[in-house]
């Protein structure tokens, strides 16, 4: 009986030793909290890290892109190919789920980061989740992969403002259509800039949400449409990084010069990978079931073709 009872003690010990063990090498493995200014990743892709411990730890990734370098094309996740757009919800299957560093090897990309909110979306625990890499989702929103419409707009639903890829150059619109010749499109759900200034349904959602804060991914452009900014704010980190709020998100994308910006995916599908030598390489720390450095399986993603630095 007795070593019966200690088997069953050991037994207990080894289950709680193995989740800790394997969250304590992701807190190992996940990107250092070092400040990083304006290092250039690619030709016309420069990335700058932002450290700050108050009001609460955050670790803030900016990737500056300059839509008119040569070499330099934006690419979106492309539509699945049994996607039946005849039908509604969850039966239109428009897109495979792929984590973001997947979707950048599969396409020999050298950026990428989750774009579109999705569904069917389900995260019980870190194995119990949808979906899973591989399986069918349907997008929020309007998405455009080289001139394939993936996904449109809801006429019956809200207006959600599109990201609009032409000639070296995007345009962000709020009501979430993009002109004919667009051949890269993504949407977000929330426009938090327009014109320079915070839109009203910001500031709205702004004294709604309060001070909670929280992983984001946001695209910003100039007025020009030639740059583009991807702001991605880790989250659910204690110590490390317990993300913005949206307030703060918003001051920020205004004070890096942005004319217009608009609100992505996030929480745990908050991802930036980049290629390198060895493979692809994330630059923050997602957190999907909460795992630092865990990567989600999303639906869609923006991603980007490069040159390497001269």
């Amino acid at each position: 009986m007795l070593r019966w009872h200690q088997v069953k003690a050991g037994l207990v010990w080894l289950g709680l030793g193995i989740p800790l063990g394997l969250y304590g090498a992701a807190v190992i493995h996940r990107p250092s909290r070092d400040v990083t200014f304006r290092q250039p990743l690619f030709q016309g892709i420069v990335y700058s890290r932002r450290v700050a411990e108050r009001p609460r730890p955050q670790v803030i990734h900016v990737i500056d892109v300059d839509l008119t370098v040569p070499g330099l094309t934006p690419f979106v996740t492309p539509g699945y190919e049994g996607a039946d757009l005849s039908k509604y919800g969850v039966d239109r299957r428009e897109v495979l789920a792929r984590r973001t560093s997947e979707f950048l090897t599969e396409q020999g990309l050298q950026l990428a980061v989750n774009a579109n909110f999705f569904y069917e979306f389900r995260e019980v625990t870190p194995w119990n989740y949808y979906p899973h890499s591989g399986q069918p989702a349907n997008l929020v929103g309007l998405a455009i992969s080289d001139g394939e419409i993936v996904s449109k707009l809801n006429p019956n639903g809200p207006v959600l403002p599109s990201l609009c890829f032409g000639e070296q150059r995007a345009e962000m619109r709020g009501d979430g259509t993009c002109g004919s010749g667009t051949q890269q499109a993504i949407a977000g759900n929330l426009l938090l800039l327009e014109k320079g200034q915070p839109t009203e349904t910001v500031q709205t959602q702004i004294a709604y949400e309060g001070n909670k804060p929280y992983p984001f991914t946001v695209a910003a452009l100039d007025t020009s449409g030639t740059r583009l900014w991807l702001v991605l704010t880790d989250g659910k980190q204690p110590l490390y990084s317990e993300g913005t709020t949206l307030g703060e998100i918003t001051e920020l994308v205004q004070e890096l010069g942005a004319d217009t910006a608009m609100r992505l995916d996030g929480g745990g599908s908050t991802t930036a990978a980049i290629a390198t030598p060895t493979g692809p390489s994330l630059l923050n720390s997602p957190a999907h079931g909460k795992i630092p450095g865990n990567e989600r399986p999303v639906a869609n993603h923006l991603g980007f073709f490069a040159q390497p630095l001269d």
